[in-house]
């Protein structure tokens, strides 16, 4: 009963709202046009009330609030940027645990997830994927010149005189055990900084992490002897390829606002804005998605 009847106030309140918004009431079903707003699509009603609620995770760099309030991240950026495009302005923030993004987006509590959601099989059954805005794999780095010649994790393991860094309890120490690397050959270090300075030391010839995280410690150490190897080789676990690609989720049925998003998409990465736009967190132009596209990721 509670439910029902707090139910009942808010669409009173809503509807007083509206009437005290211009000089004549419009009707509680009916948009300025006369279209019904029960079969109004939500690119439709977000064109036309100027602004969309989009889902996030407060996860650094896809998608967090500011301390001021201000809702950015990856993620928010190149959404804010495609949807001002297609004349929607303004982004409100839900606040959703991770998990929850998906659950949350069917039941309508938000029209689009902007958390640098990855596409994969299992999500592509129960949302609309845009095409992926970034890339994200392992990276490596070496001293400059990288006198070793390593461009692979295979290249590790065959150089016995080399040994790589990870960060305990990573996910690279799997990788790289499974890429033929002996565990004498690597260095498990407490926290990513370690793994820099024991580069710069000399205590190992390579270090792994994913791009992201190396280019944000390649930033932060200032240091010209070391370099990224920009043609690294991605390791494929188990047949599969590690690299995943995030993109904006909608829900099913809302192929319209997939296609505009997309379209508006493509015009960022072919004027080079969507590198501006993702370079102010931490990734660079090996993140780039490429020609991939969400339907061959739902595969």
């Amino acid at each position: 009963m509670k439910r029902g009847l707090a139910l009942a106030l808010t669409l009173l309140l809503s509807t007083a709202a509206m009437v005290g918004c211009g000089d004549q009431a419009q009707p509680a079903n009916t948009s300025k046009g006369g279209t019904s707003a029960a079969s109004e699509s939500t690119l439709e009603k977000a064109k036309q009330q100027g602004y969309i609620t989009v889902g996030f995770a407060n996860e650094k760099p896809y998608a967090y609030a500011t301390p001021d309030g201000k809702l950015t991240g990856e993620a928010v950026e190149v959404a804010r940027a495609i949807l001002t495009k297609m004349g929607i302005k303004e982004m409100n923030g839900v606040l959703t645990e991770f998990g929850a993004l998906i659950p949350g987006l069917k039941a309508k509590r938000f029209d689009i997830i902007t958390a640098g959601m990855f596409i994969t099989p299992e999500r592509s059954k129960e949302v609309l994927f845009a095409n992926p805005e970034y890339s994200i794999g392992e990276a490596i780095a070496v001293m400059k010149g990288n006198p070793k010649g390593i461009h692979s994790y295979k290249d590790i393991a065959a150089n016995k005189d080399v040994k790589v860094a990870v960060m305990v309890g990573a996910i690279e120490e799997e990788y790289l055990t499974k890429s033929g690397v002996p565990k004498e050959q690597i260095v498990t270090v407490p926290d990513q900084p370690s793994a820099i300075a024991a580069l710069q030391a000399g205590r190992v010839q390579v270090v792994t992490m994913t791009g992201p995280s190396l280019q944000a410690m390649l930033d932060s150490a200032k240091d010209s002897k070391l370099e990224r190897v920009k043609d690294f080789e991605q390791p494929s676990i188990d047949g599969k390829s590690v690299k995943g690609y995030g993109a904006a989720a909608f829900r099913k049925g809302d192929e319209e606002f997939v296609k505009a998003y997309n379209a508006e998409l493509e015009k960022l990465k072919a004027s080079g804005e969507l590198l501006k736009i993702i370079q102010q967190f931490g990734f660079t132009e090996a993140e780039l998605p490429g020609k991939m596209t969400a339907e061959e990721l739902s595969k």
